[in-house]
């Protein structure tokens, strides 16, 4: 992990709130070329930046991580190295002087407070620091109570002195498909540090402690993304937005307006009917779940990394926070929704989509932009209608997100968002989100290309969706 302003969920993860994102892997030759710009990046640079980059690509050096120079593709997939827990340590990693390790308890309401806090002030920021993303204390609490979480996996450090929790990173324990083999890995997020201490090189200390508590608890494997490259992507994914609210998003400085259009023509673009078109679509039931359950499981098989969730994590997942509340309410996180078909009472299809708000930290009238992410979904529907049906399964996601007063819906270019993107007036973001595993050697996955196209003839190779 590397120590930046754009550093998210999963090992190095970032999310910018003003970006999409597209799903194309990395092939043989887009890496080389990725291995060239780090090589220039190795000279002196005037703010520091590259240097930087250049110490977190040495500690990746260190790591059981495909390196830029390995020709991985051509590796049926596996474990690079096994590990020996004689010669793992049993105790924490030292800190430096002045701080100590701490955890944070997610049901601990002033915990998370706490932890809101540090994430509010020194989390994701786009690069002209106009907005940064809001992780509500429900939110945190969704994701990090999973089924199988624990207290010791979300680890924090603290000044000794005034007890200030000054940095983090979380993790928890799932499987994932990959190449229709499971393995058992741990998926780590919401990497902070705060702005005055980047430089004193604590994120490596986190990696590095996290590590040596999954493997005493005998995970080896981790997943994990970032804005950032490193040795070695399995998958980019670049961002895309589809604005609900265009004036908002433009008197927010969100988005612009392009040269020869004007303001009414671009609500007009981004007009949504007032009503869904599926038949049979309505809000998600305790009740669905089995039906939603085998229906994701069955749909996921399509890609090449892709989650497999107990029916446990899926009612977490989807119903977290959801309870009796409307729709609307700021105490709700997810938003699923499926179609049961009207003569014979099936579920046939399922979409769903989370929030995130992002703080406008510009002189703005708006103090926060609402946005829609859209999670997972899946469809019974044969190949050659899938488009339409996805197309339209989507649209009415969109139409649903608006009603409940989201200003933008955000979707990657990954699952089989080929099939709608374009059609549904996504813009293209300006950055990507690199997809990494931890102690996994990956083969070829769909997509090898390095074009910025979209396909919709294909599906992409990932299926894992990131918070």
């Amino acid at each position: 992990m590397e120590e930046s302003n754009t550093m998210q969920n999963q090992l190095p993860s970032s999310n910018d709130p003003s970006l999409t994102k597209s799903s194309l892997n990395l092939d043989k030759a887009t890496v080389s070329e990725l291995f060239a710009k780090l090589q220039i990046a190795e000279r002196p640079s005037d703010n520091g930046k590259k240097a930087k980059d250049i110490e977190s690509y040495k500690f990746w050096k260190t790591q059981p991580v495909p390196q830029f120079n390995e020709d991985g593709g051509k590796s049926k997939g596996g474990p690079i190295k096994v590990i020996n827990l004689d010669e793992v340590p049993k105790g924490p990693y030292p800190l430096l002087d002045g701080f100590e390790w701490g955890a944070i308890d997610p049901e601990d309401e002033k915990e998370v407070g706490e932890l809101h806090e540090l994430l509010s002030n020194h989390y994701v920021e786009d690069d002209d620091s106009t907005f940064r993303l809001n992780y509500s204390p429900v939110f945190l609490r969704w994701a990090l109570t999973a089924p199988g979480w624990q207290k010791q996996w979300h680890i924090g450090v603290r000044a000794s002195a005034s007890q200030k929790l000054v940095a983090f990173i979380s993790g928890l324990p799932t499987n994932i498909n990959v190449h229709a083999q499971t393995i058992k890995v741990i998926e780590i997020n919401f990497l902070c540090i705060h702005k005055r201490l980047r430089s004193k090189r604590l994120a490596p200390l986190l990696i590095r402690e996290i590590t040596r508590r999954c493997y005493l608890q005998g995970i080896y494997q981790a997943i994990y993304t970032a804005a950032a490259v490193l040795p070695t992507p399995v998958a980019s994914c670049r961002y895309y937005h589809r604005p609900l609210n265009w004036l908002k998003l433009y008197e927010s400085g969100f988005s612009g307006l392009p040269t020869n259009s004007t303001k009414a023509r671009q609500i007009g673009k981004y007009h949504l009917p007032s009503t869904t078109q599926t038949p049979g679509l309505r809000l998600m039931q305790a009740d669905d779940l089995d039906a939603v359950h085998g229906l994701l499981e069955r749909y996921l098989q399509r890609f090449d990394i892709s989650p497999t969730f107990s029916i446990d994590e899926l009612r977490h997942l989807l119903f977290f926070g959801a309870g009796q509340a409307k729709e609307a309410s700021s105490k709700r996180v997810v938003w699923a929704y499926v179609v049961e078909d009207l003569g014979t009472h099936k579920i046939t299809d399922f979409v769903s989509f989370y929030s995130i708000e992002s703080a406008v930290l510009s002189h703005s009238q708006d103090d926060v932009i609402r946005t829609a992410y859209l999670y997972y979904y899946a469809s019974t529907d044969k190949t050659s209608n899938l488009q339409q049906r996805i197309q339209g399964l989507i649209n009415d996601a969109l139409i649903l997100a608006k009603k409940a007063r989201f200003d933008v819906f955000n979707a990657l270019r990954l699952q089989d968002n080929d099939l709608f993107l374009e059609k549904l007036r996504f813009g293209t973001g300006d950055g990507q989100l690199h997809y990494y595993l931890f102690n996994y050697q990956v083969g070829p996955v769909v997509n090898d290309d390095a074009s910025d196209t979209l396909d919709s003839q294909r599906p992409g190779g990932m299926g894992v969706v990131m918070l």
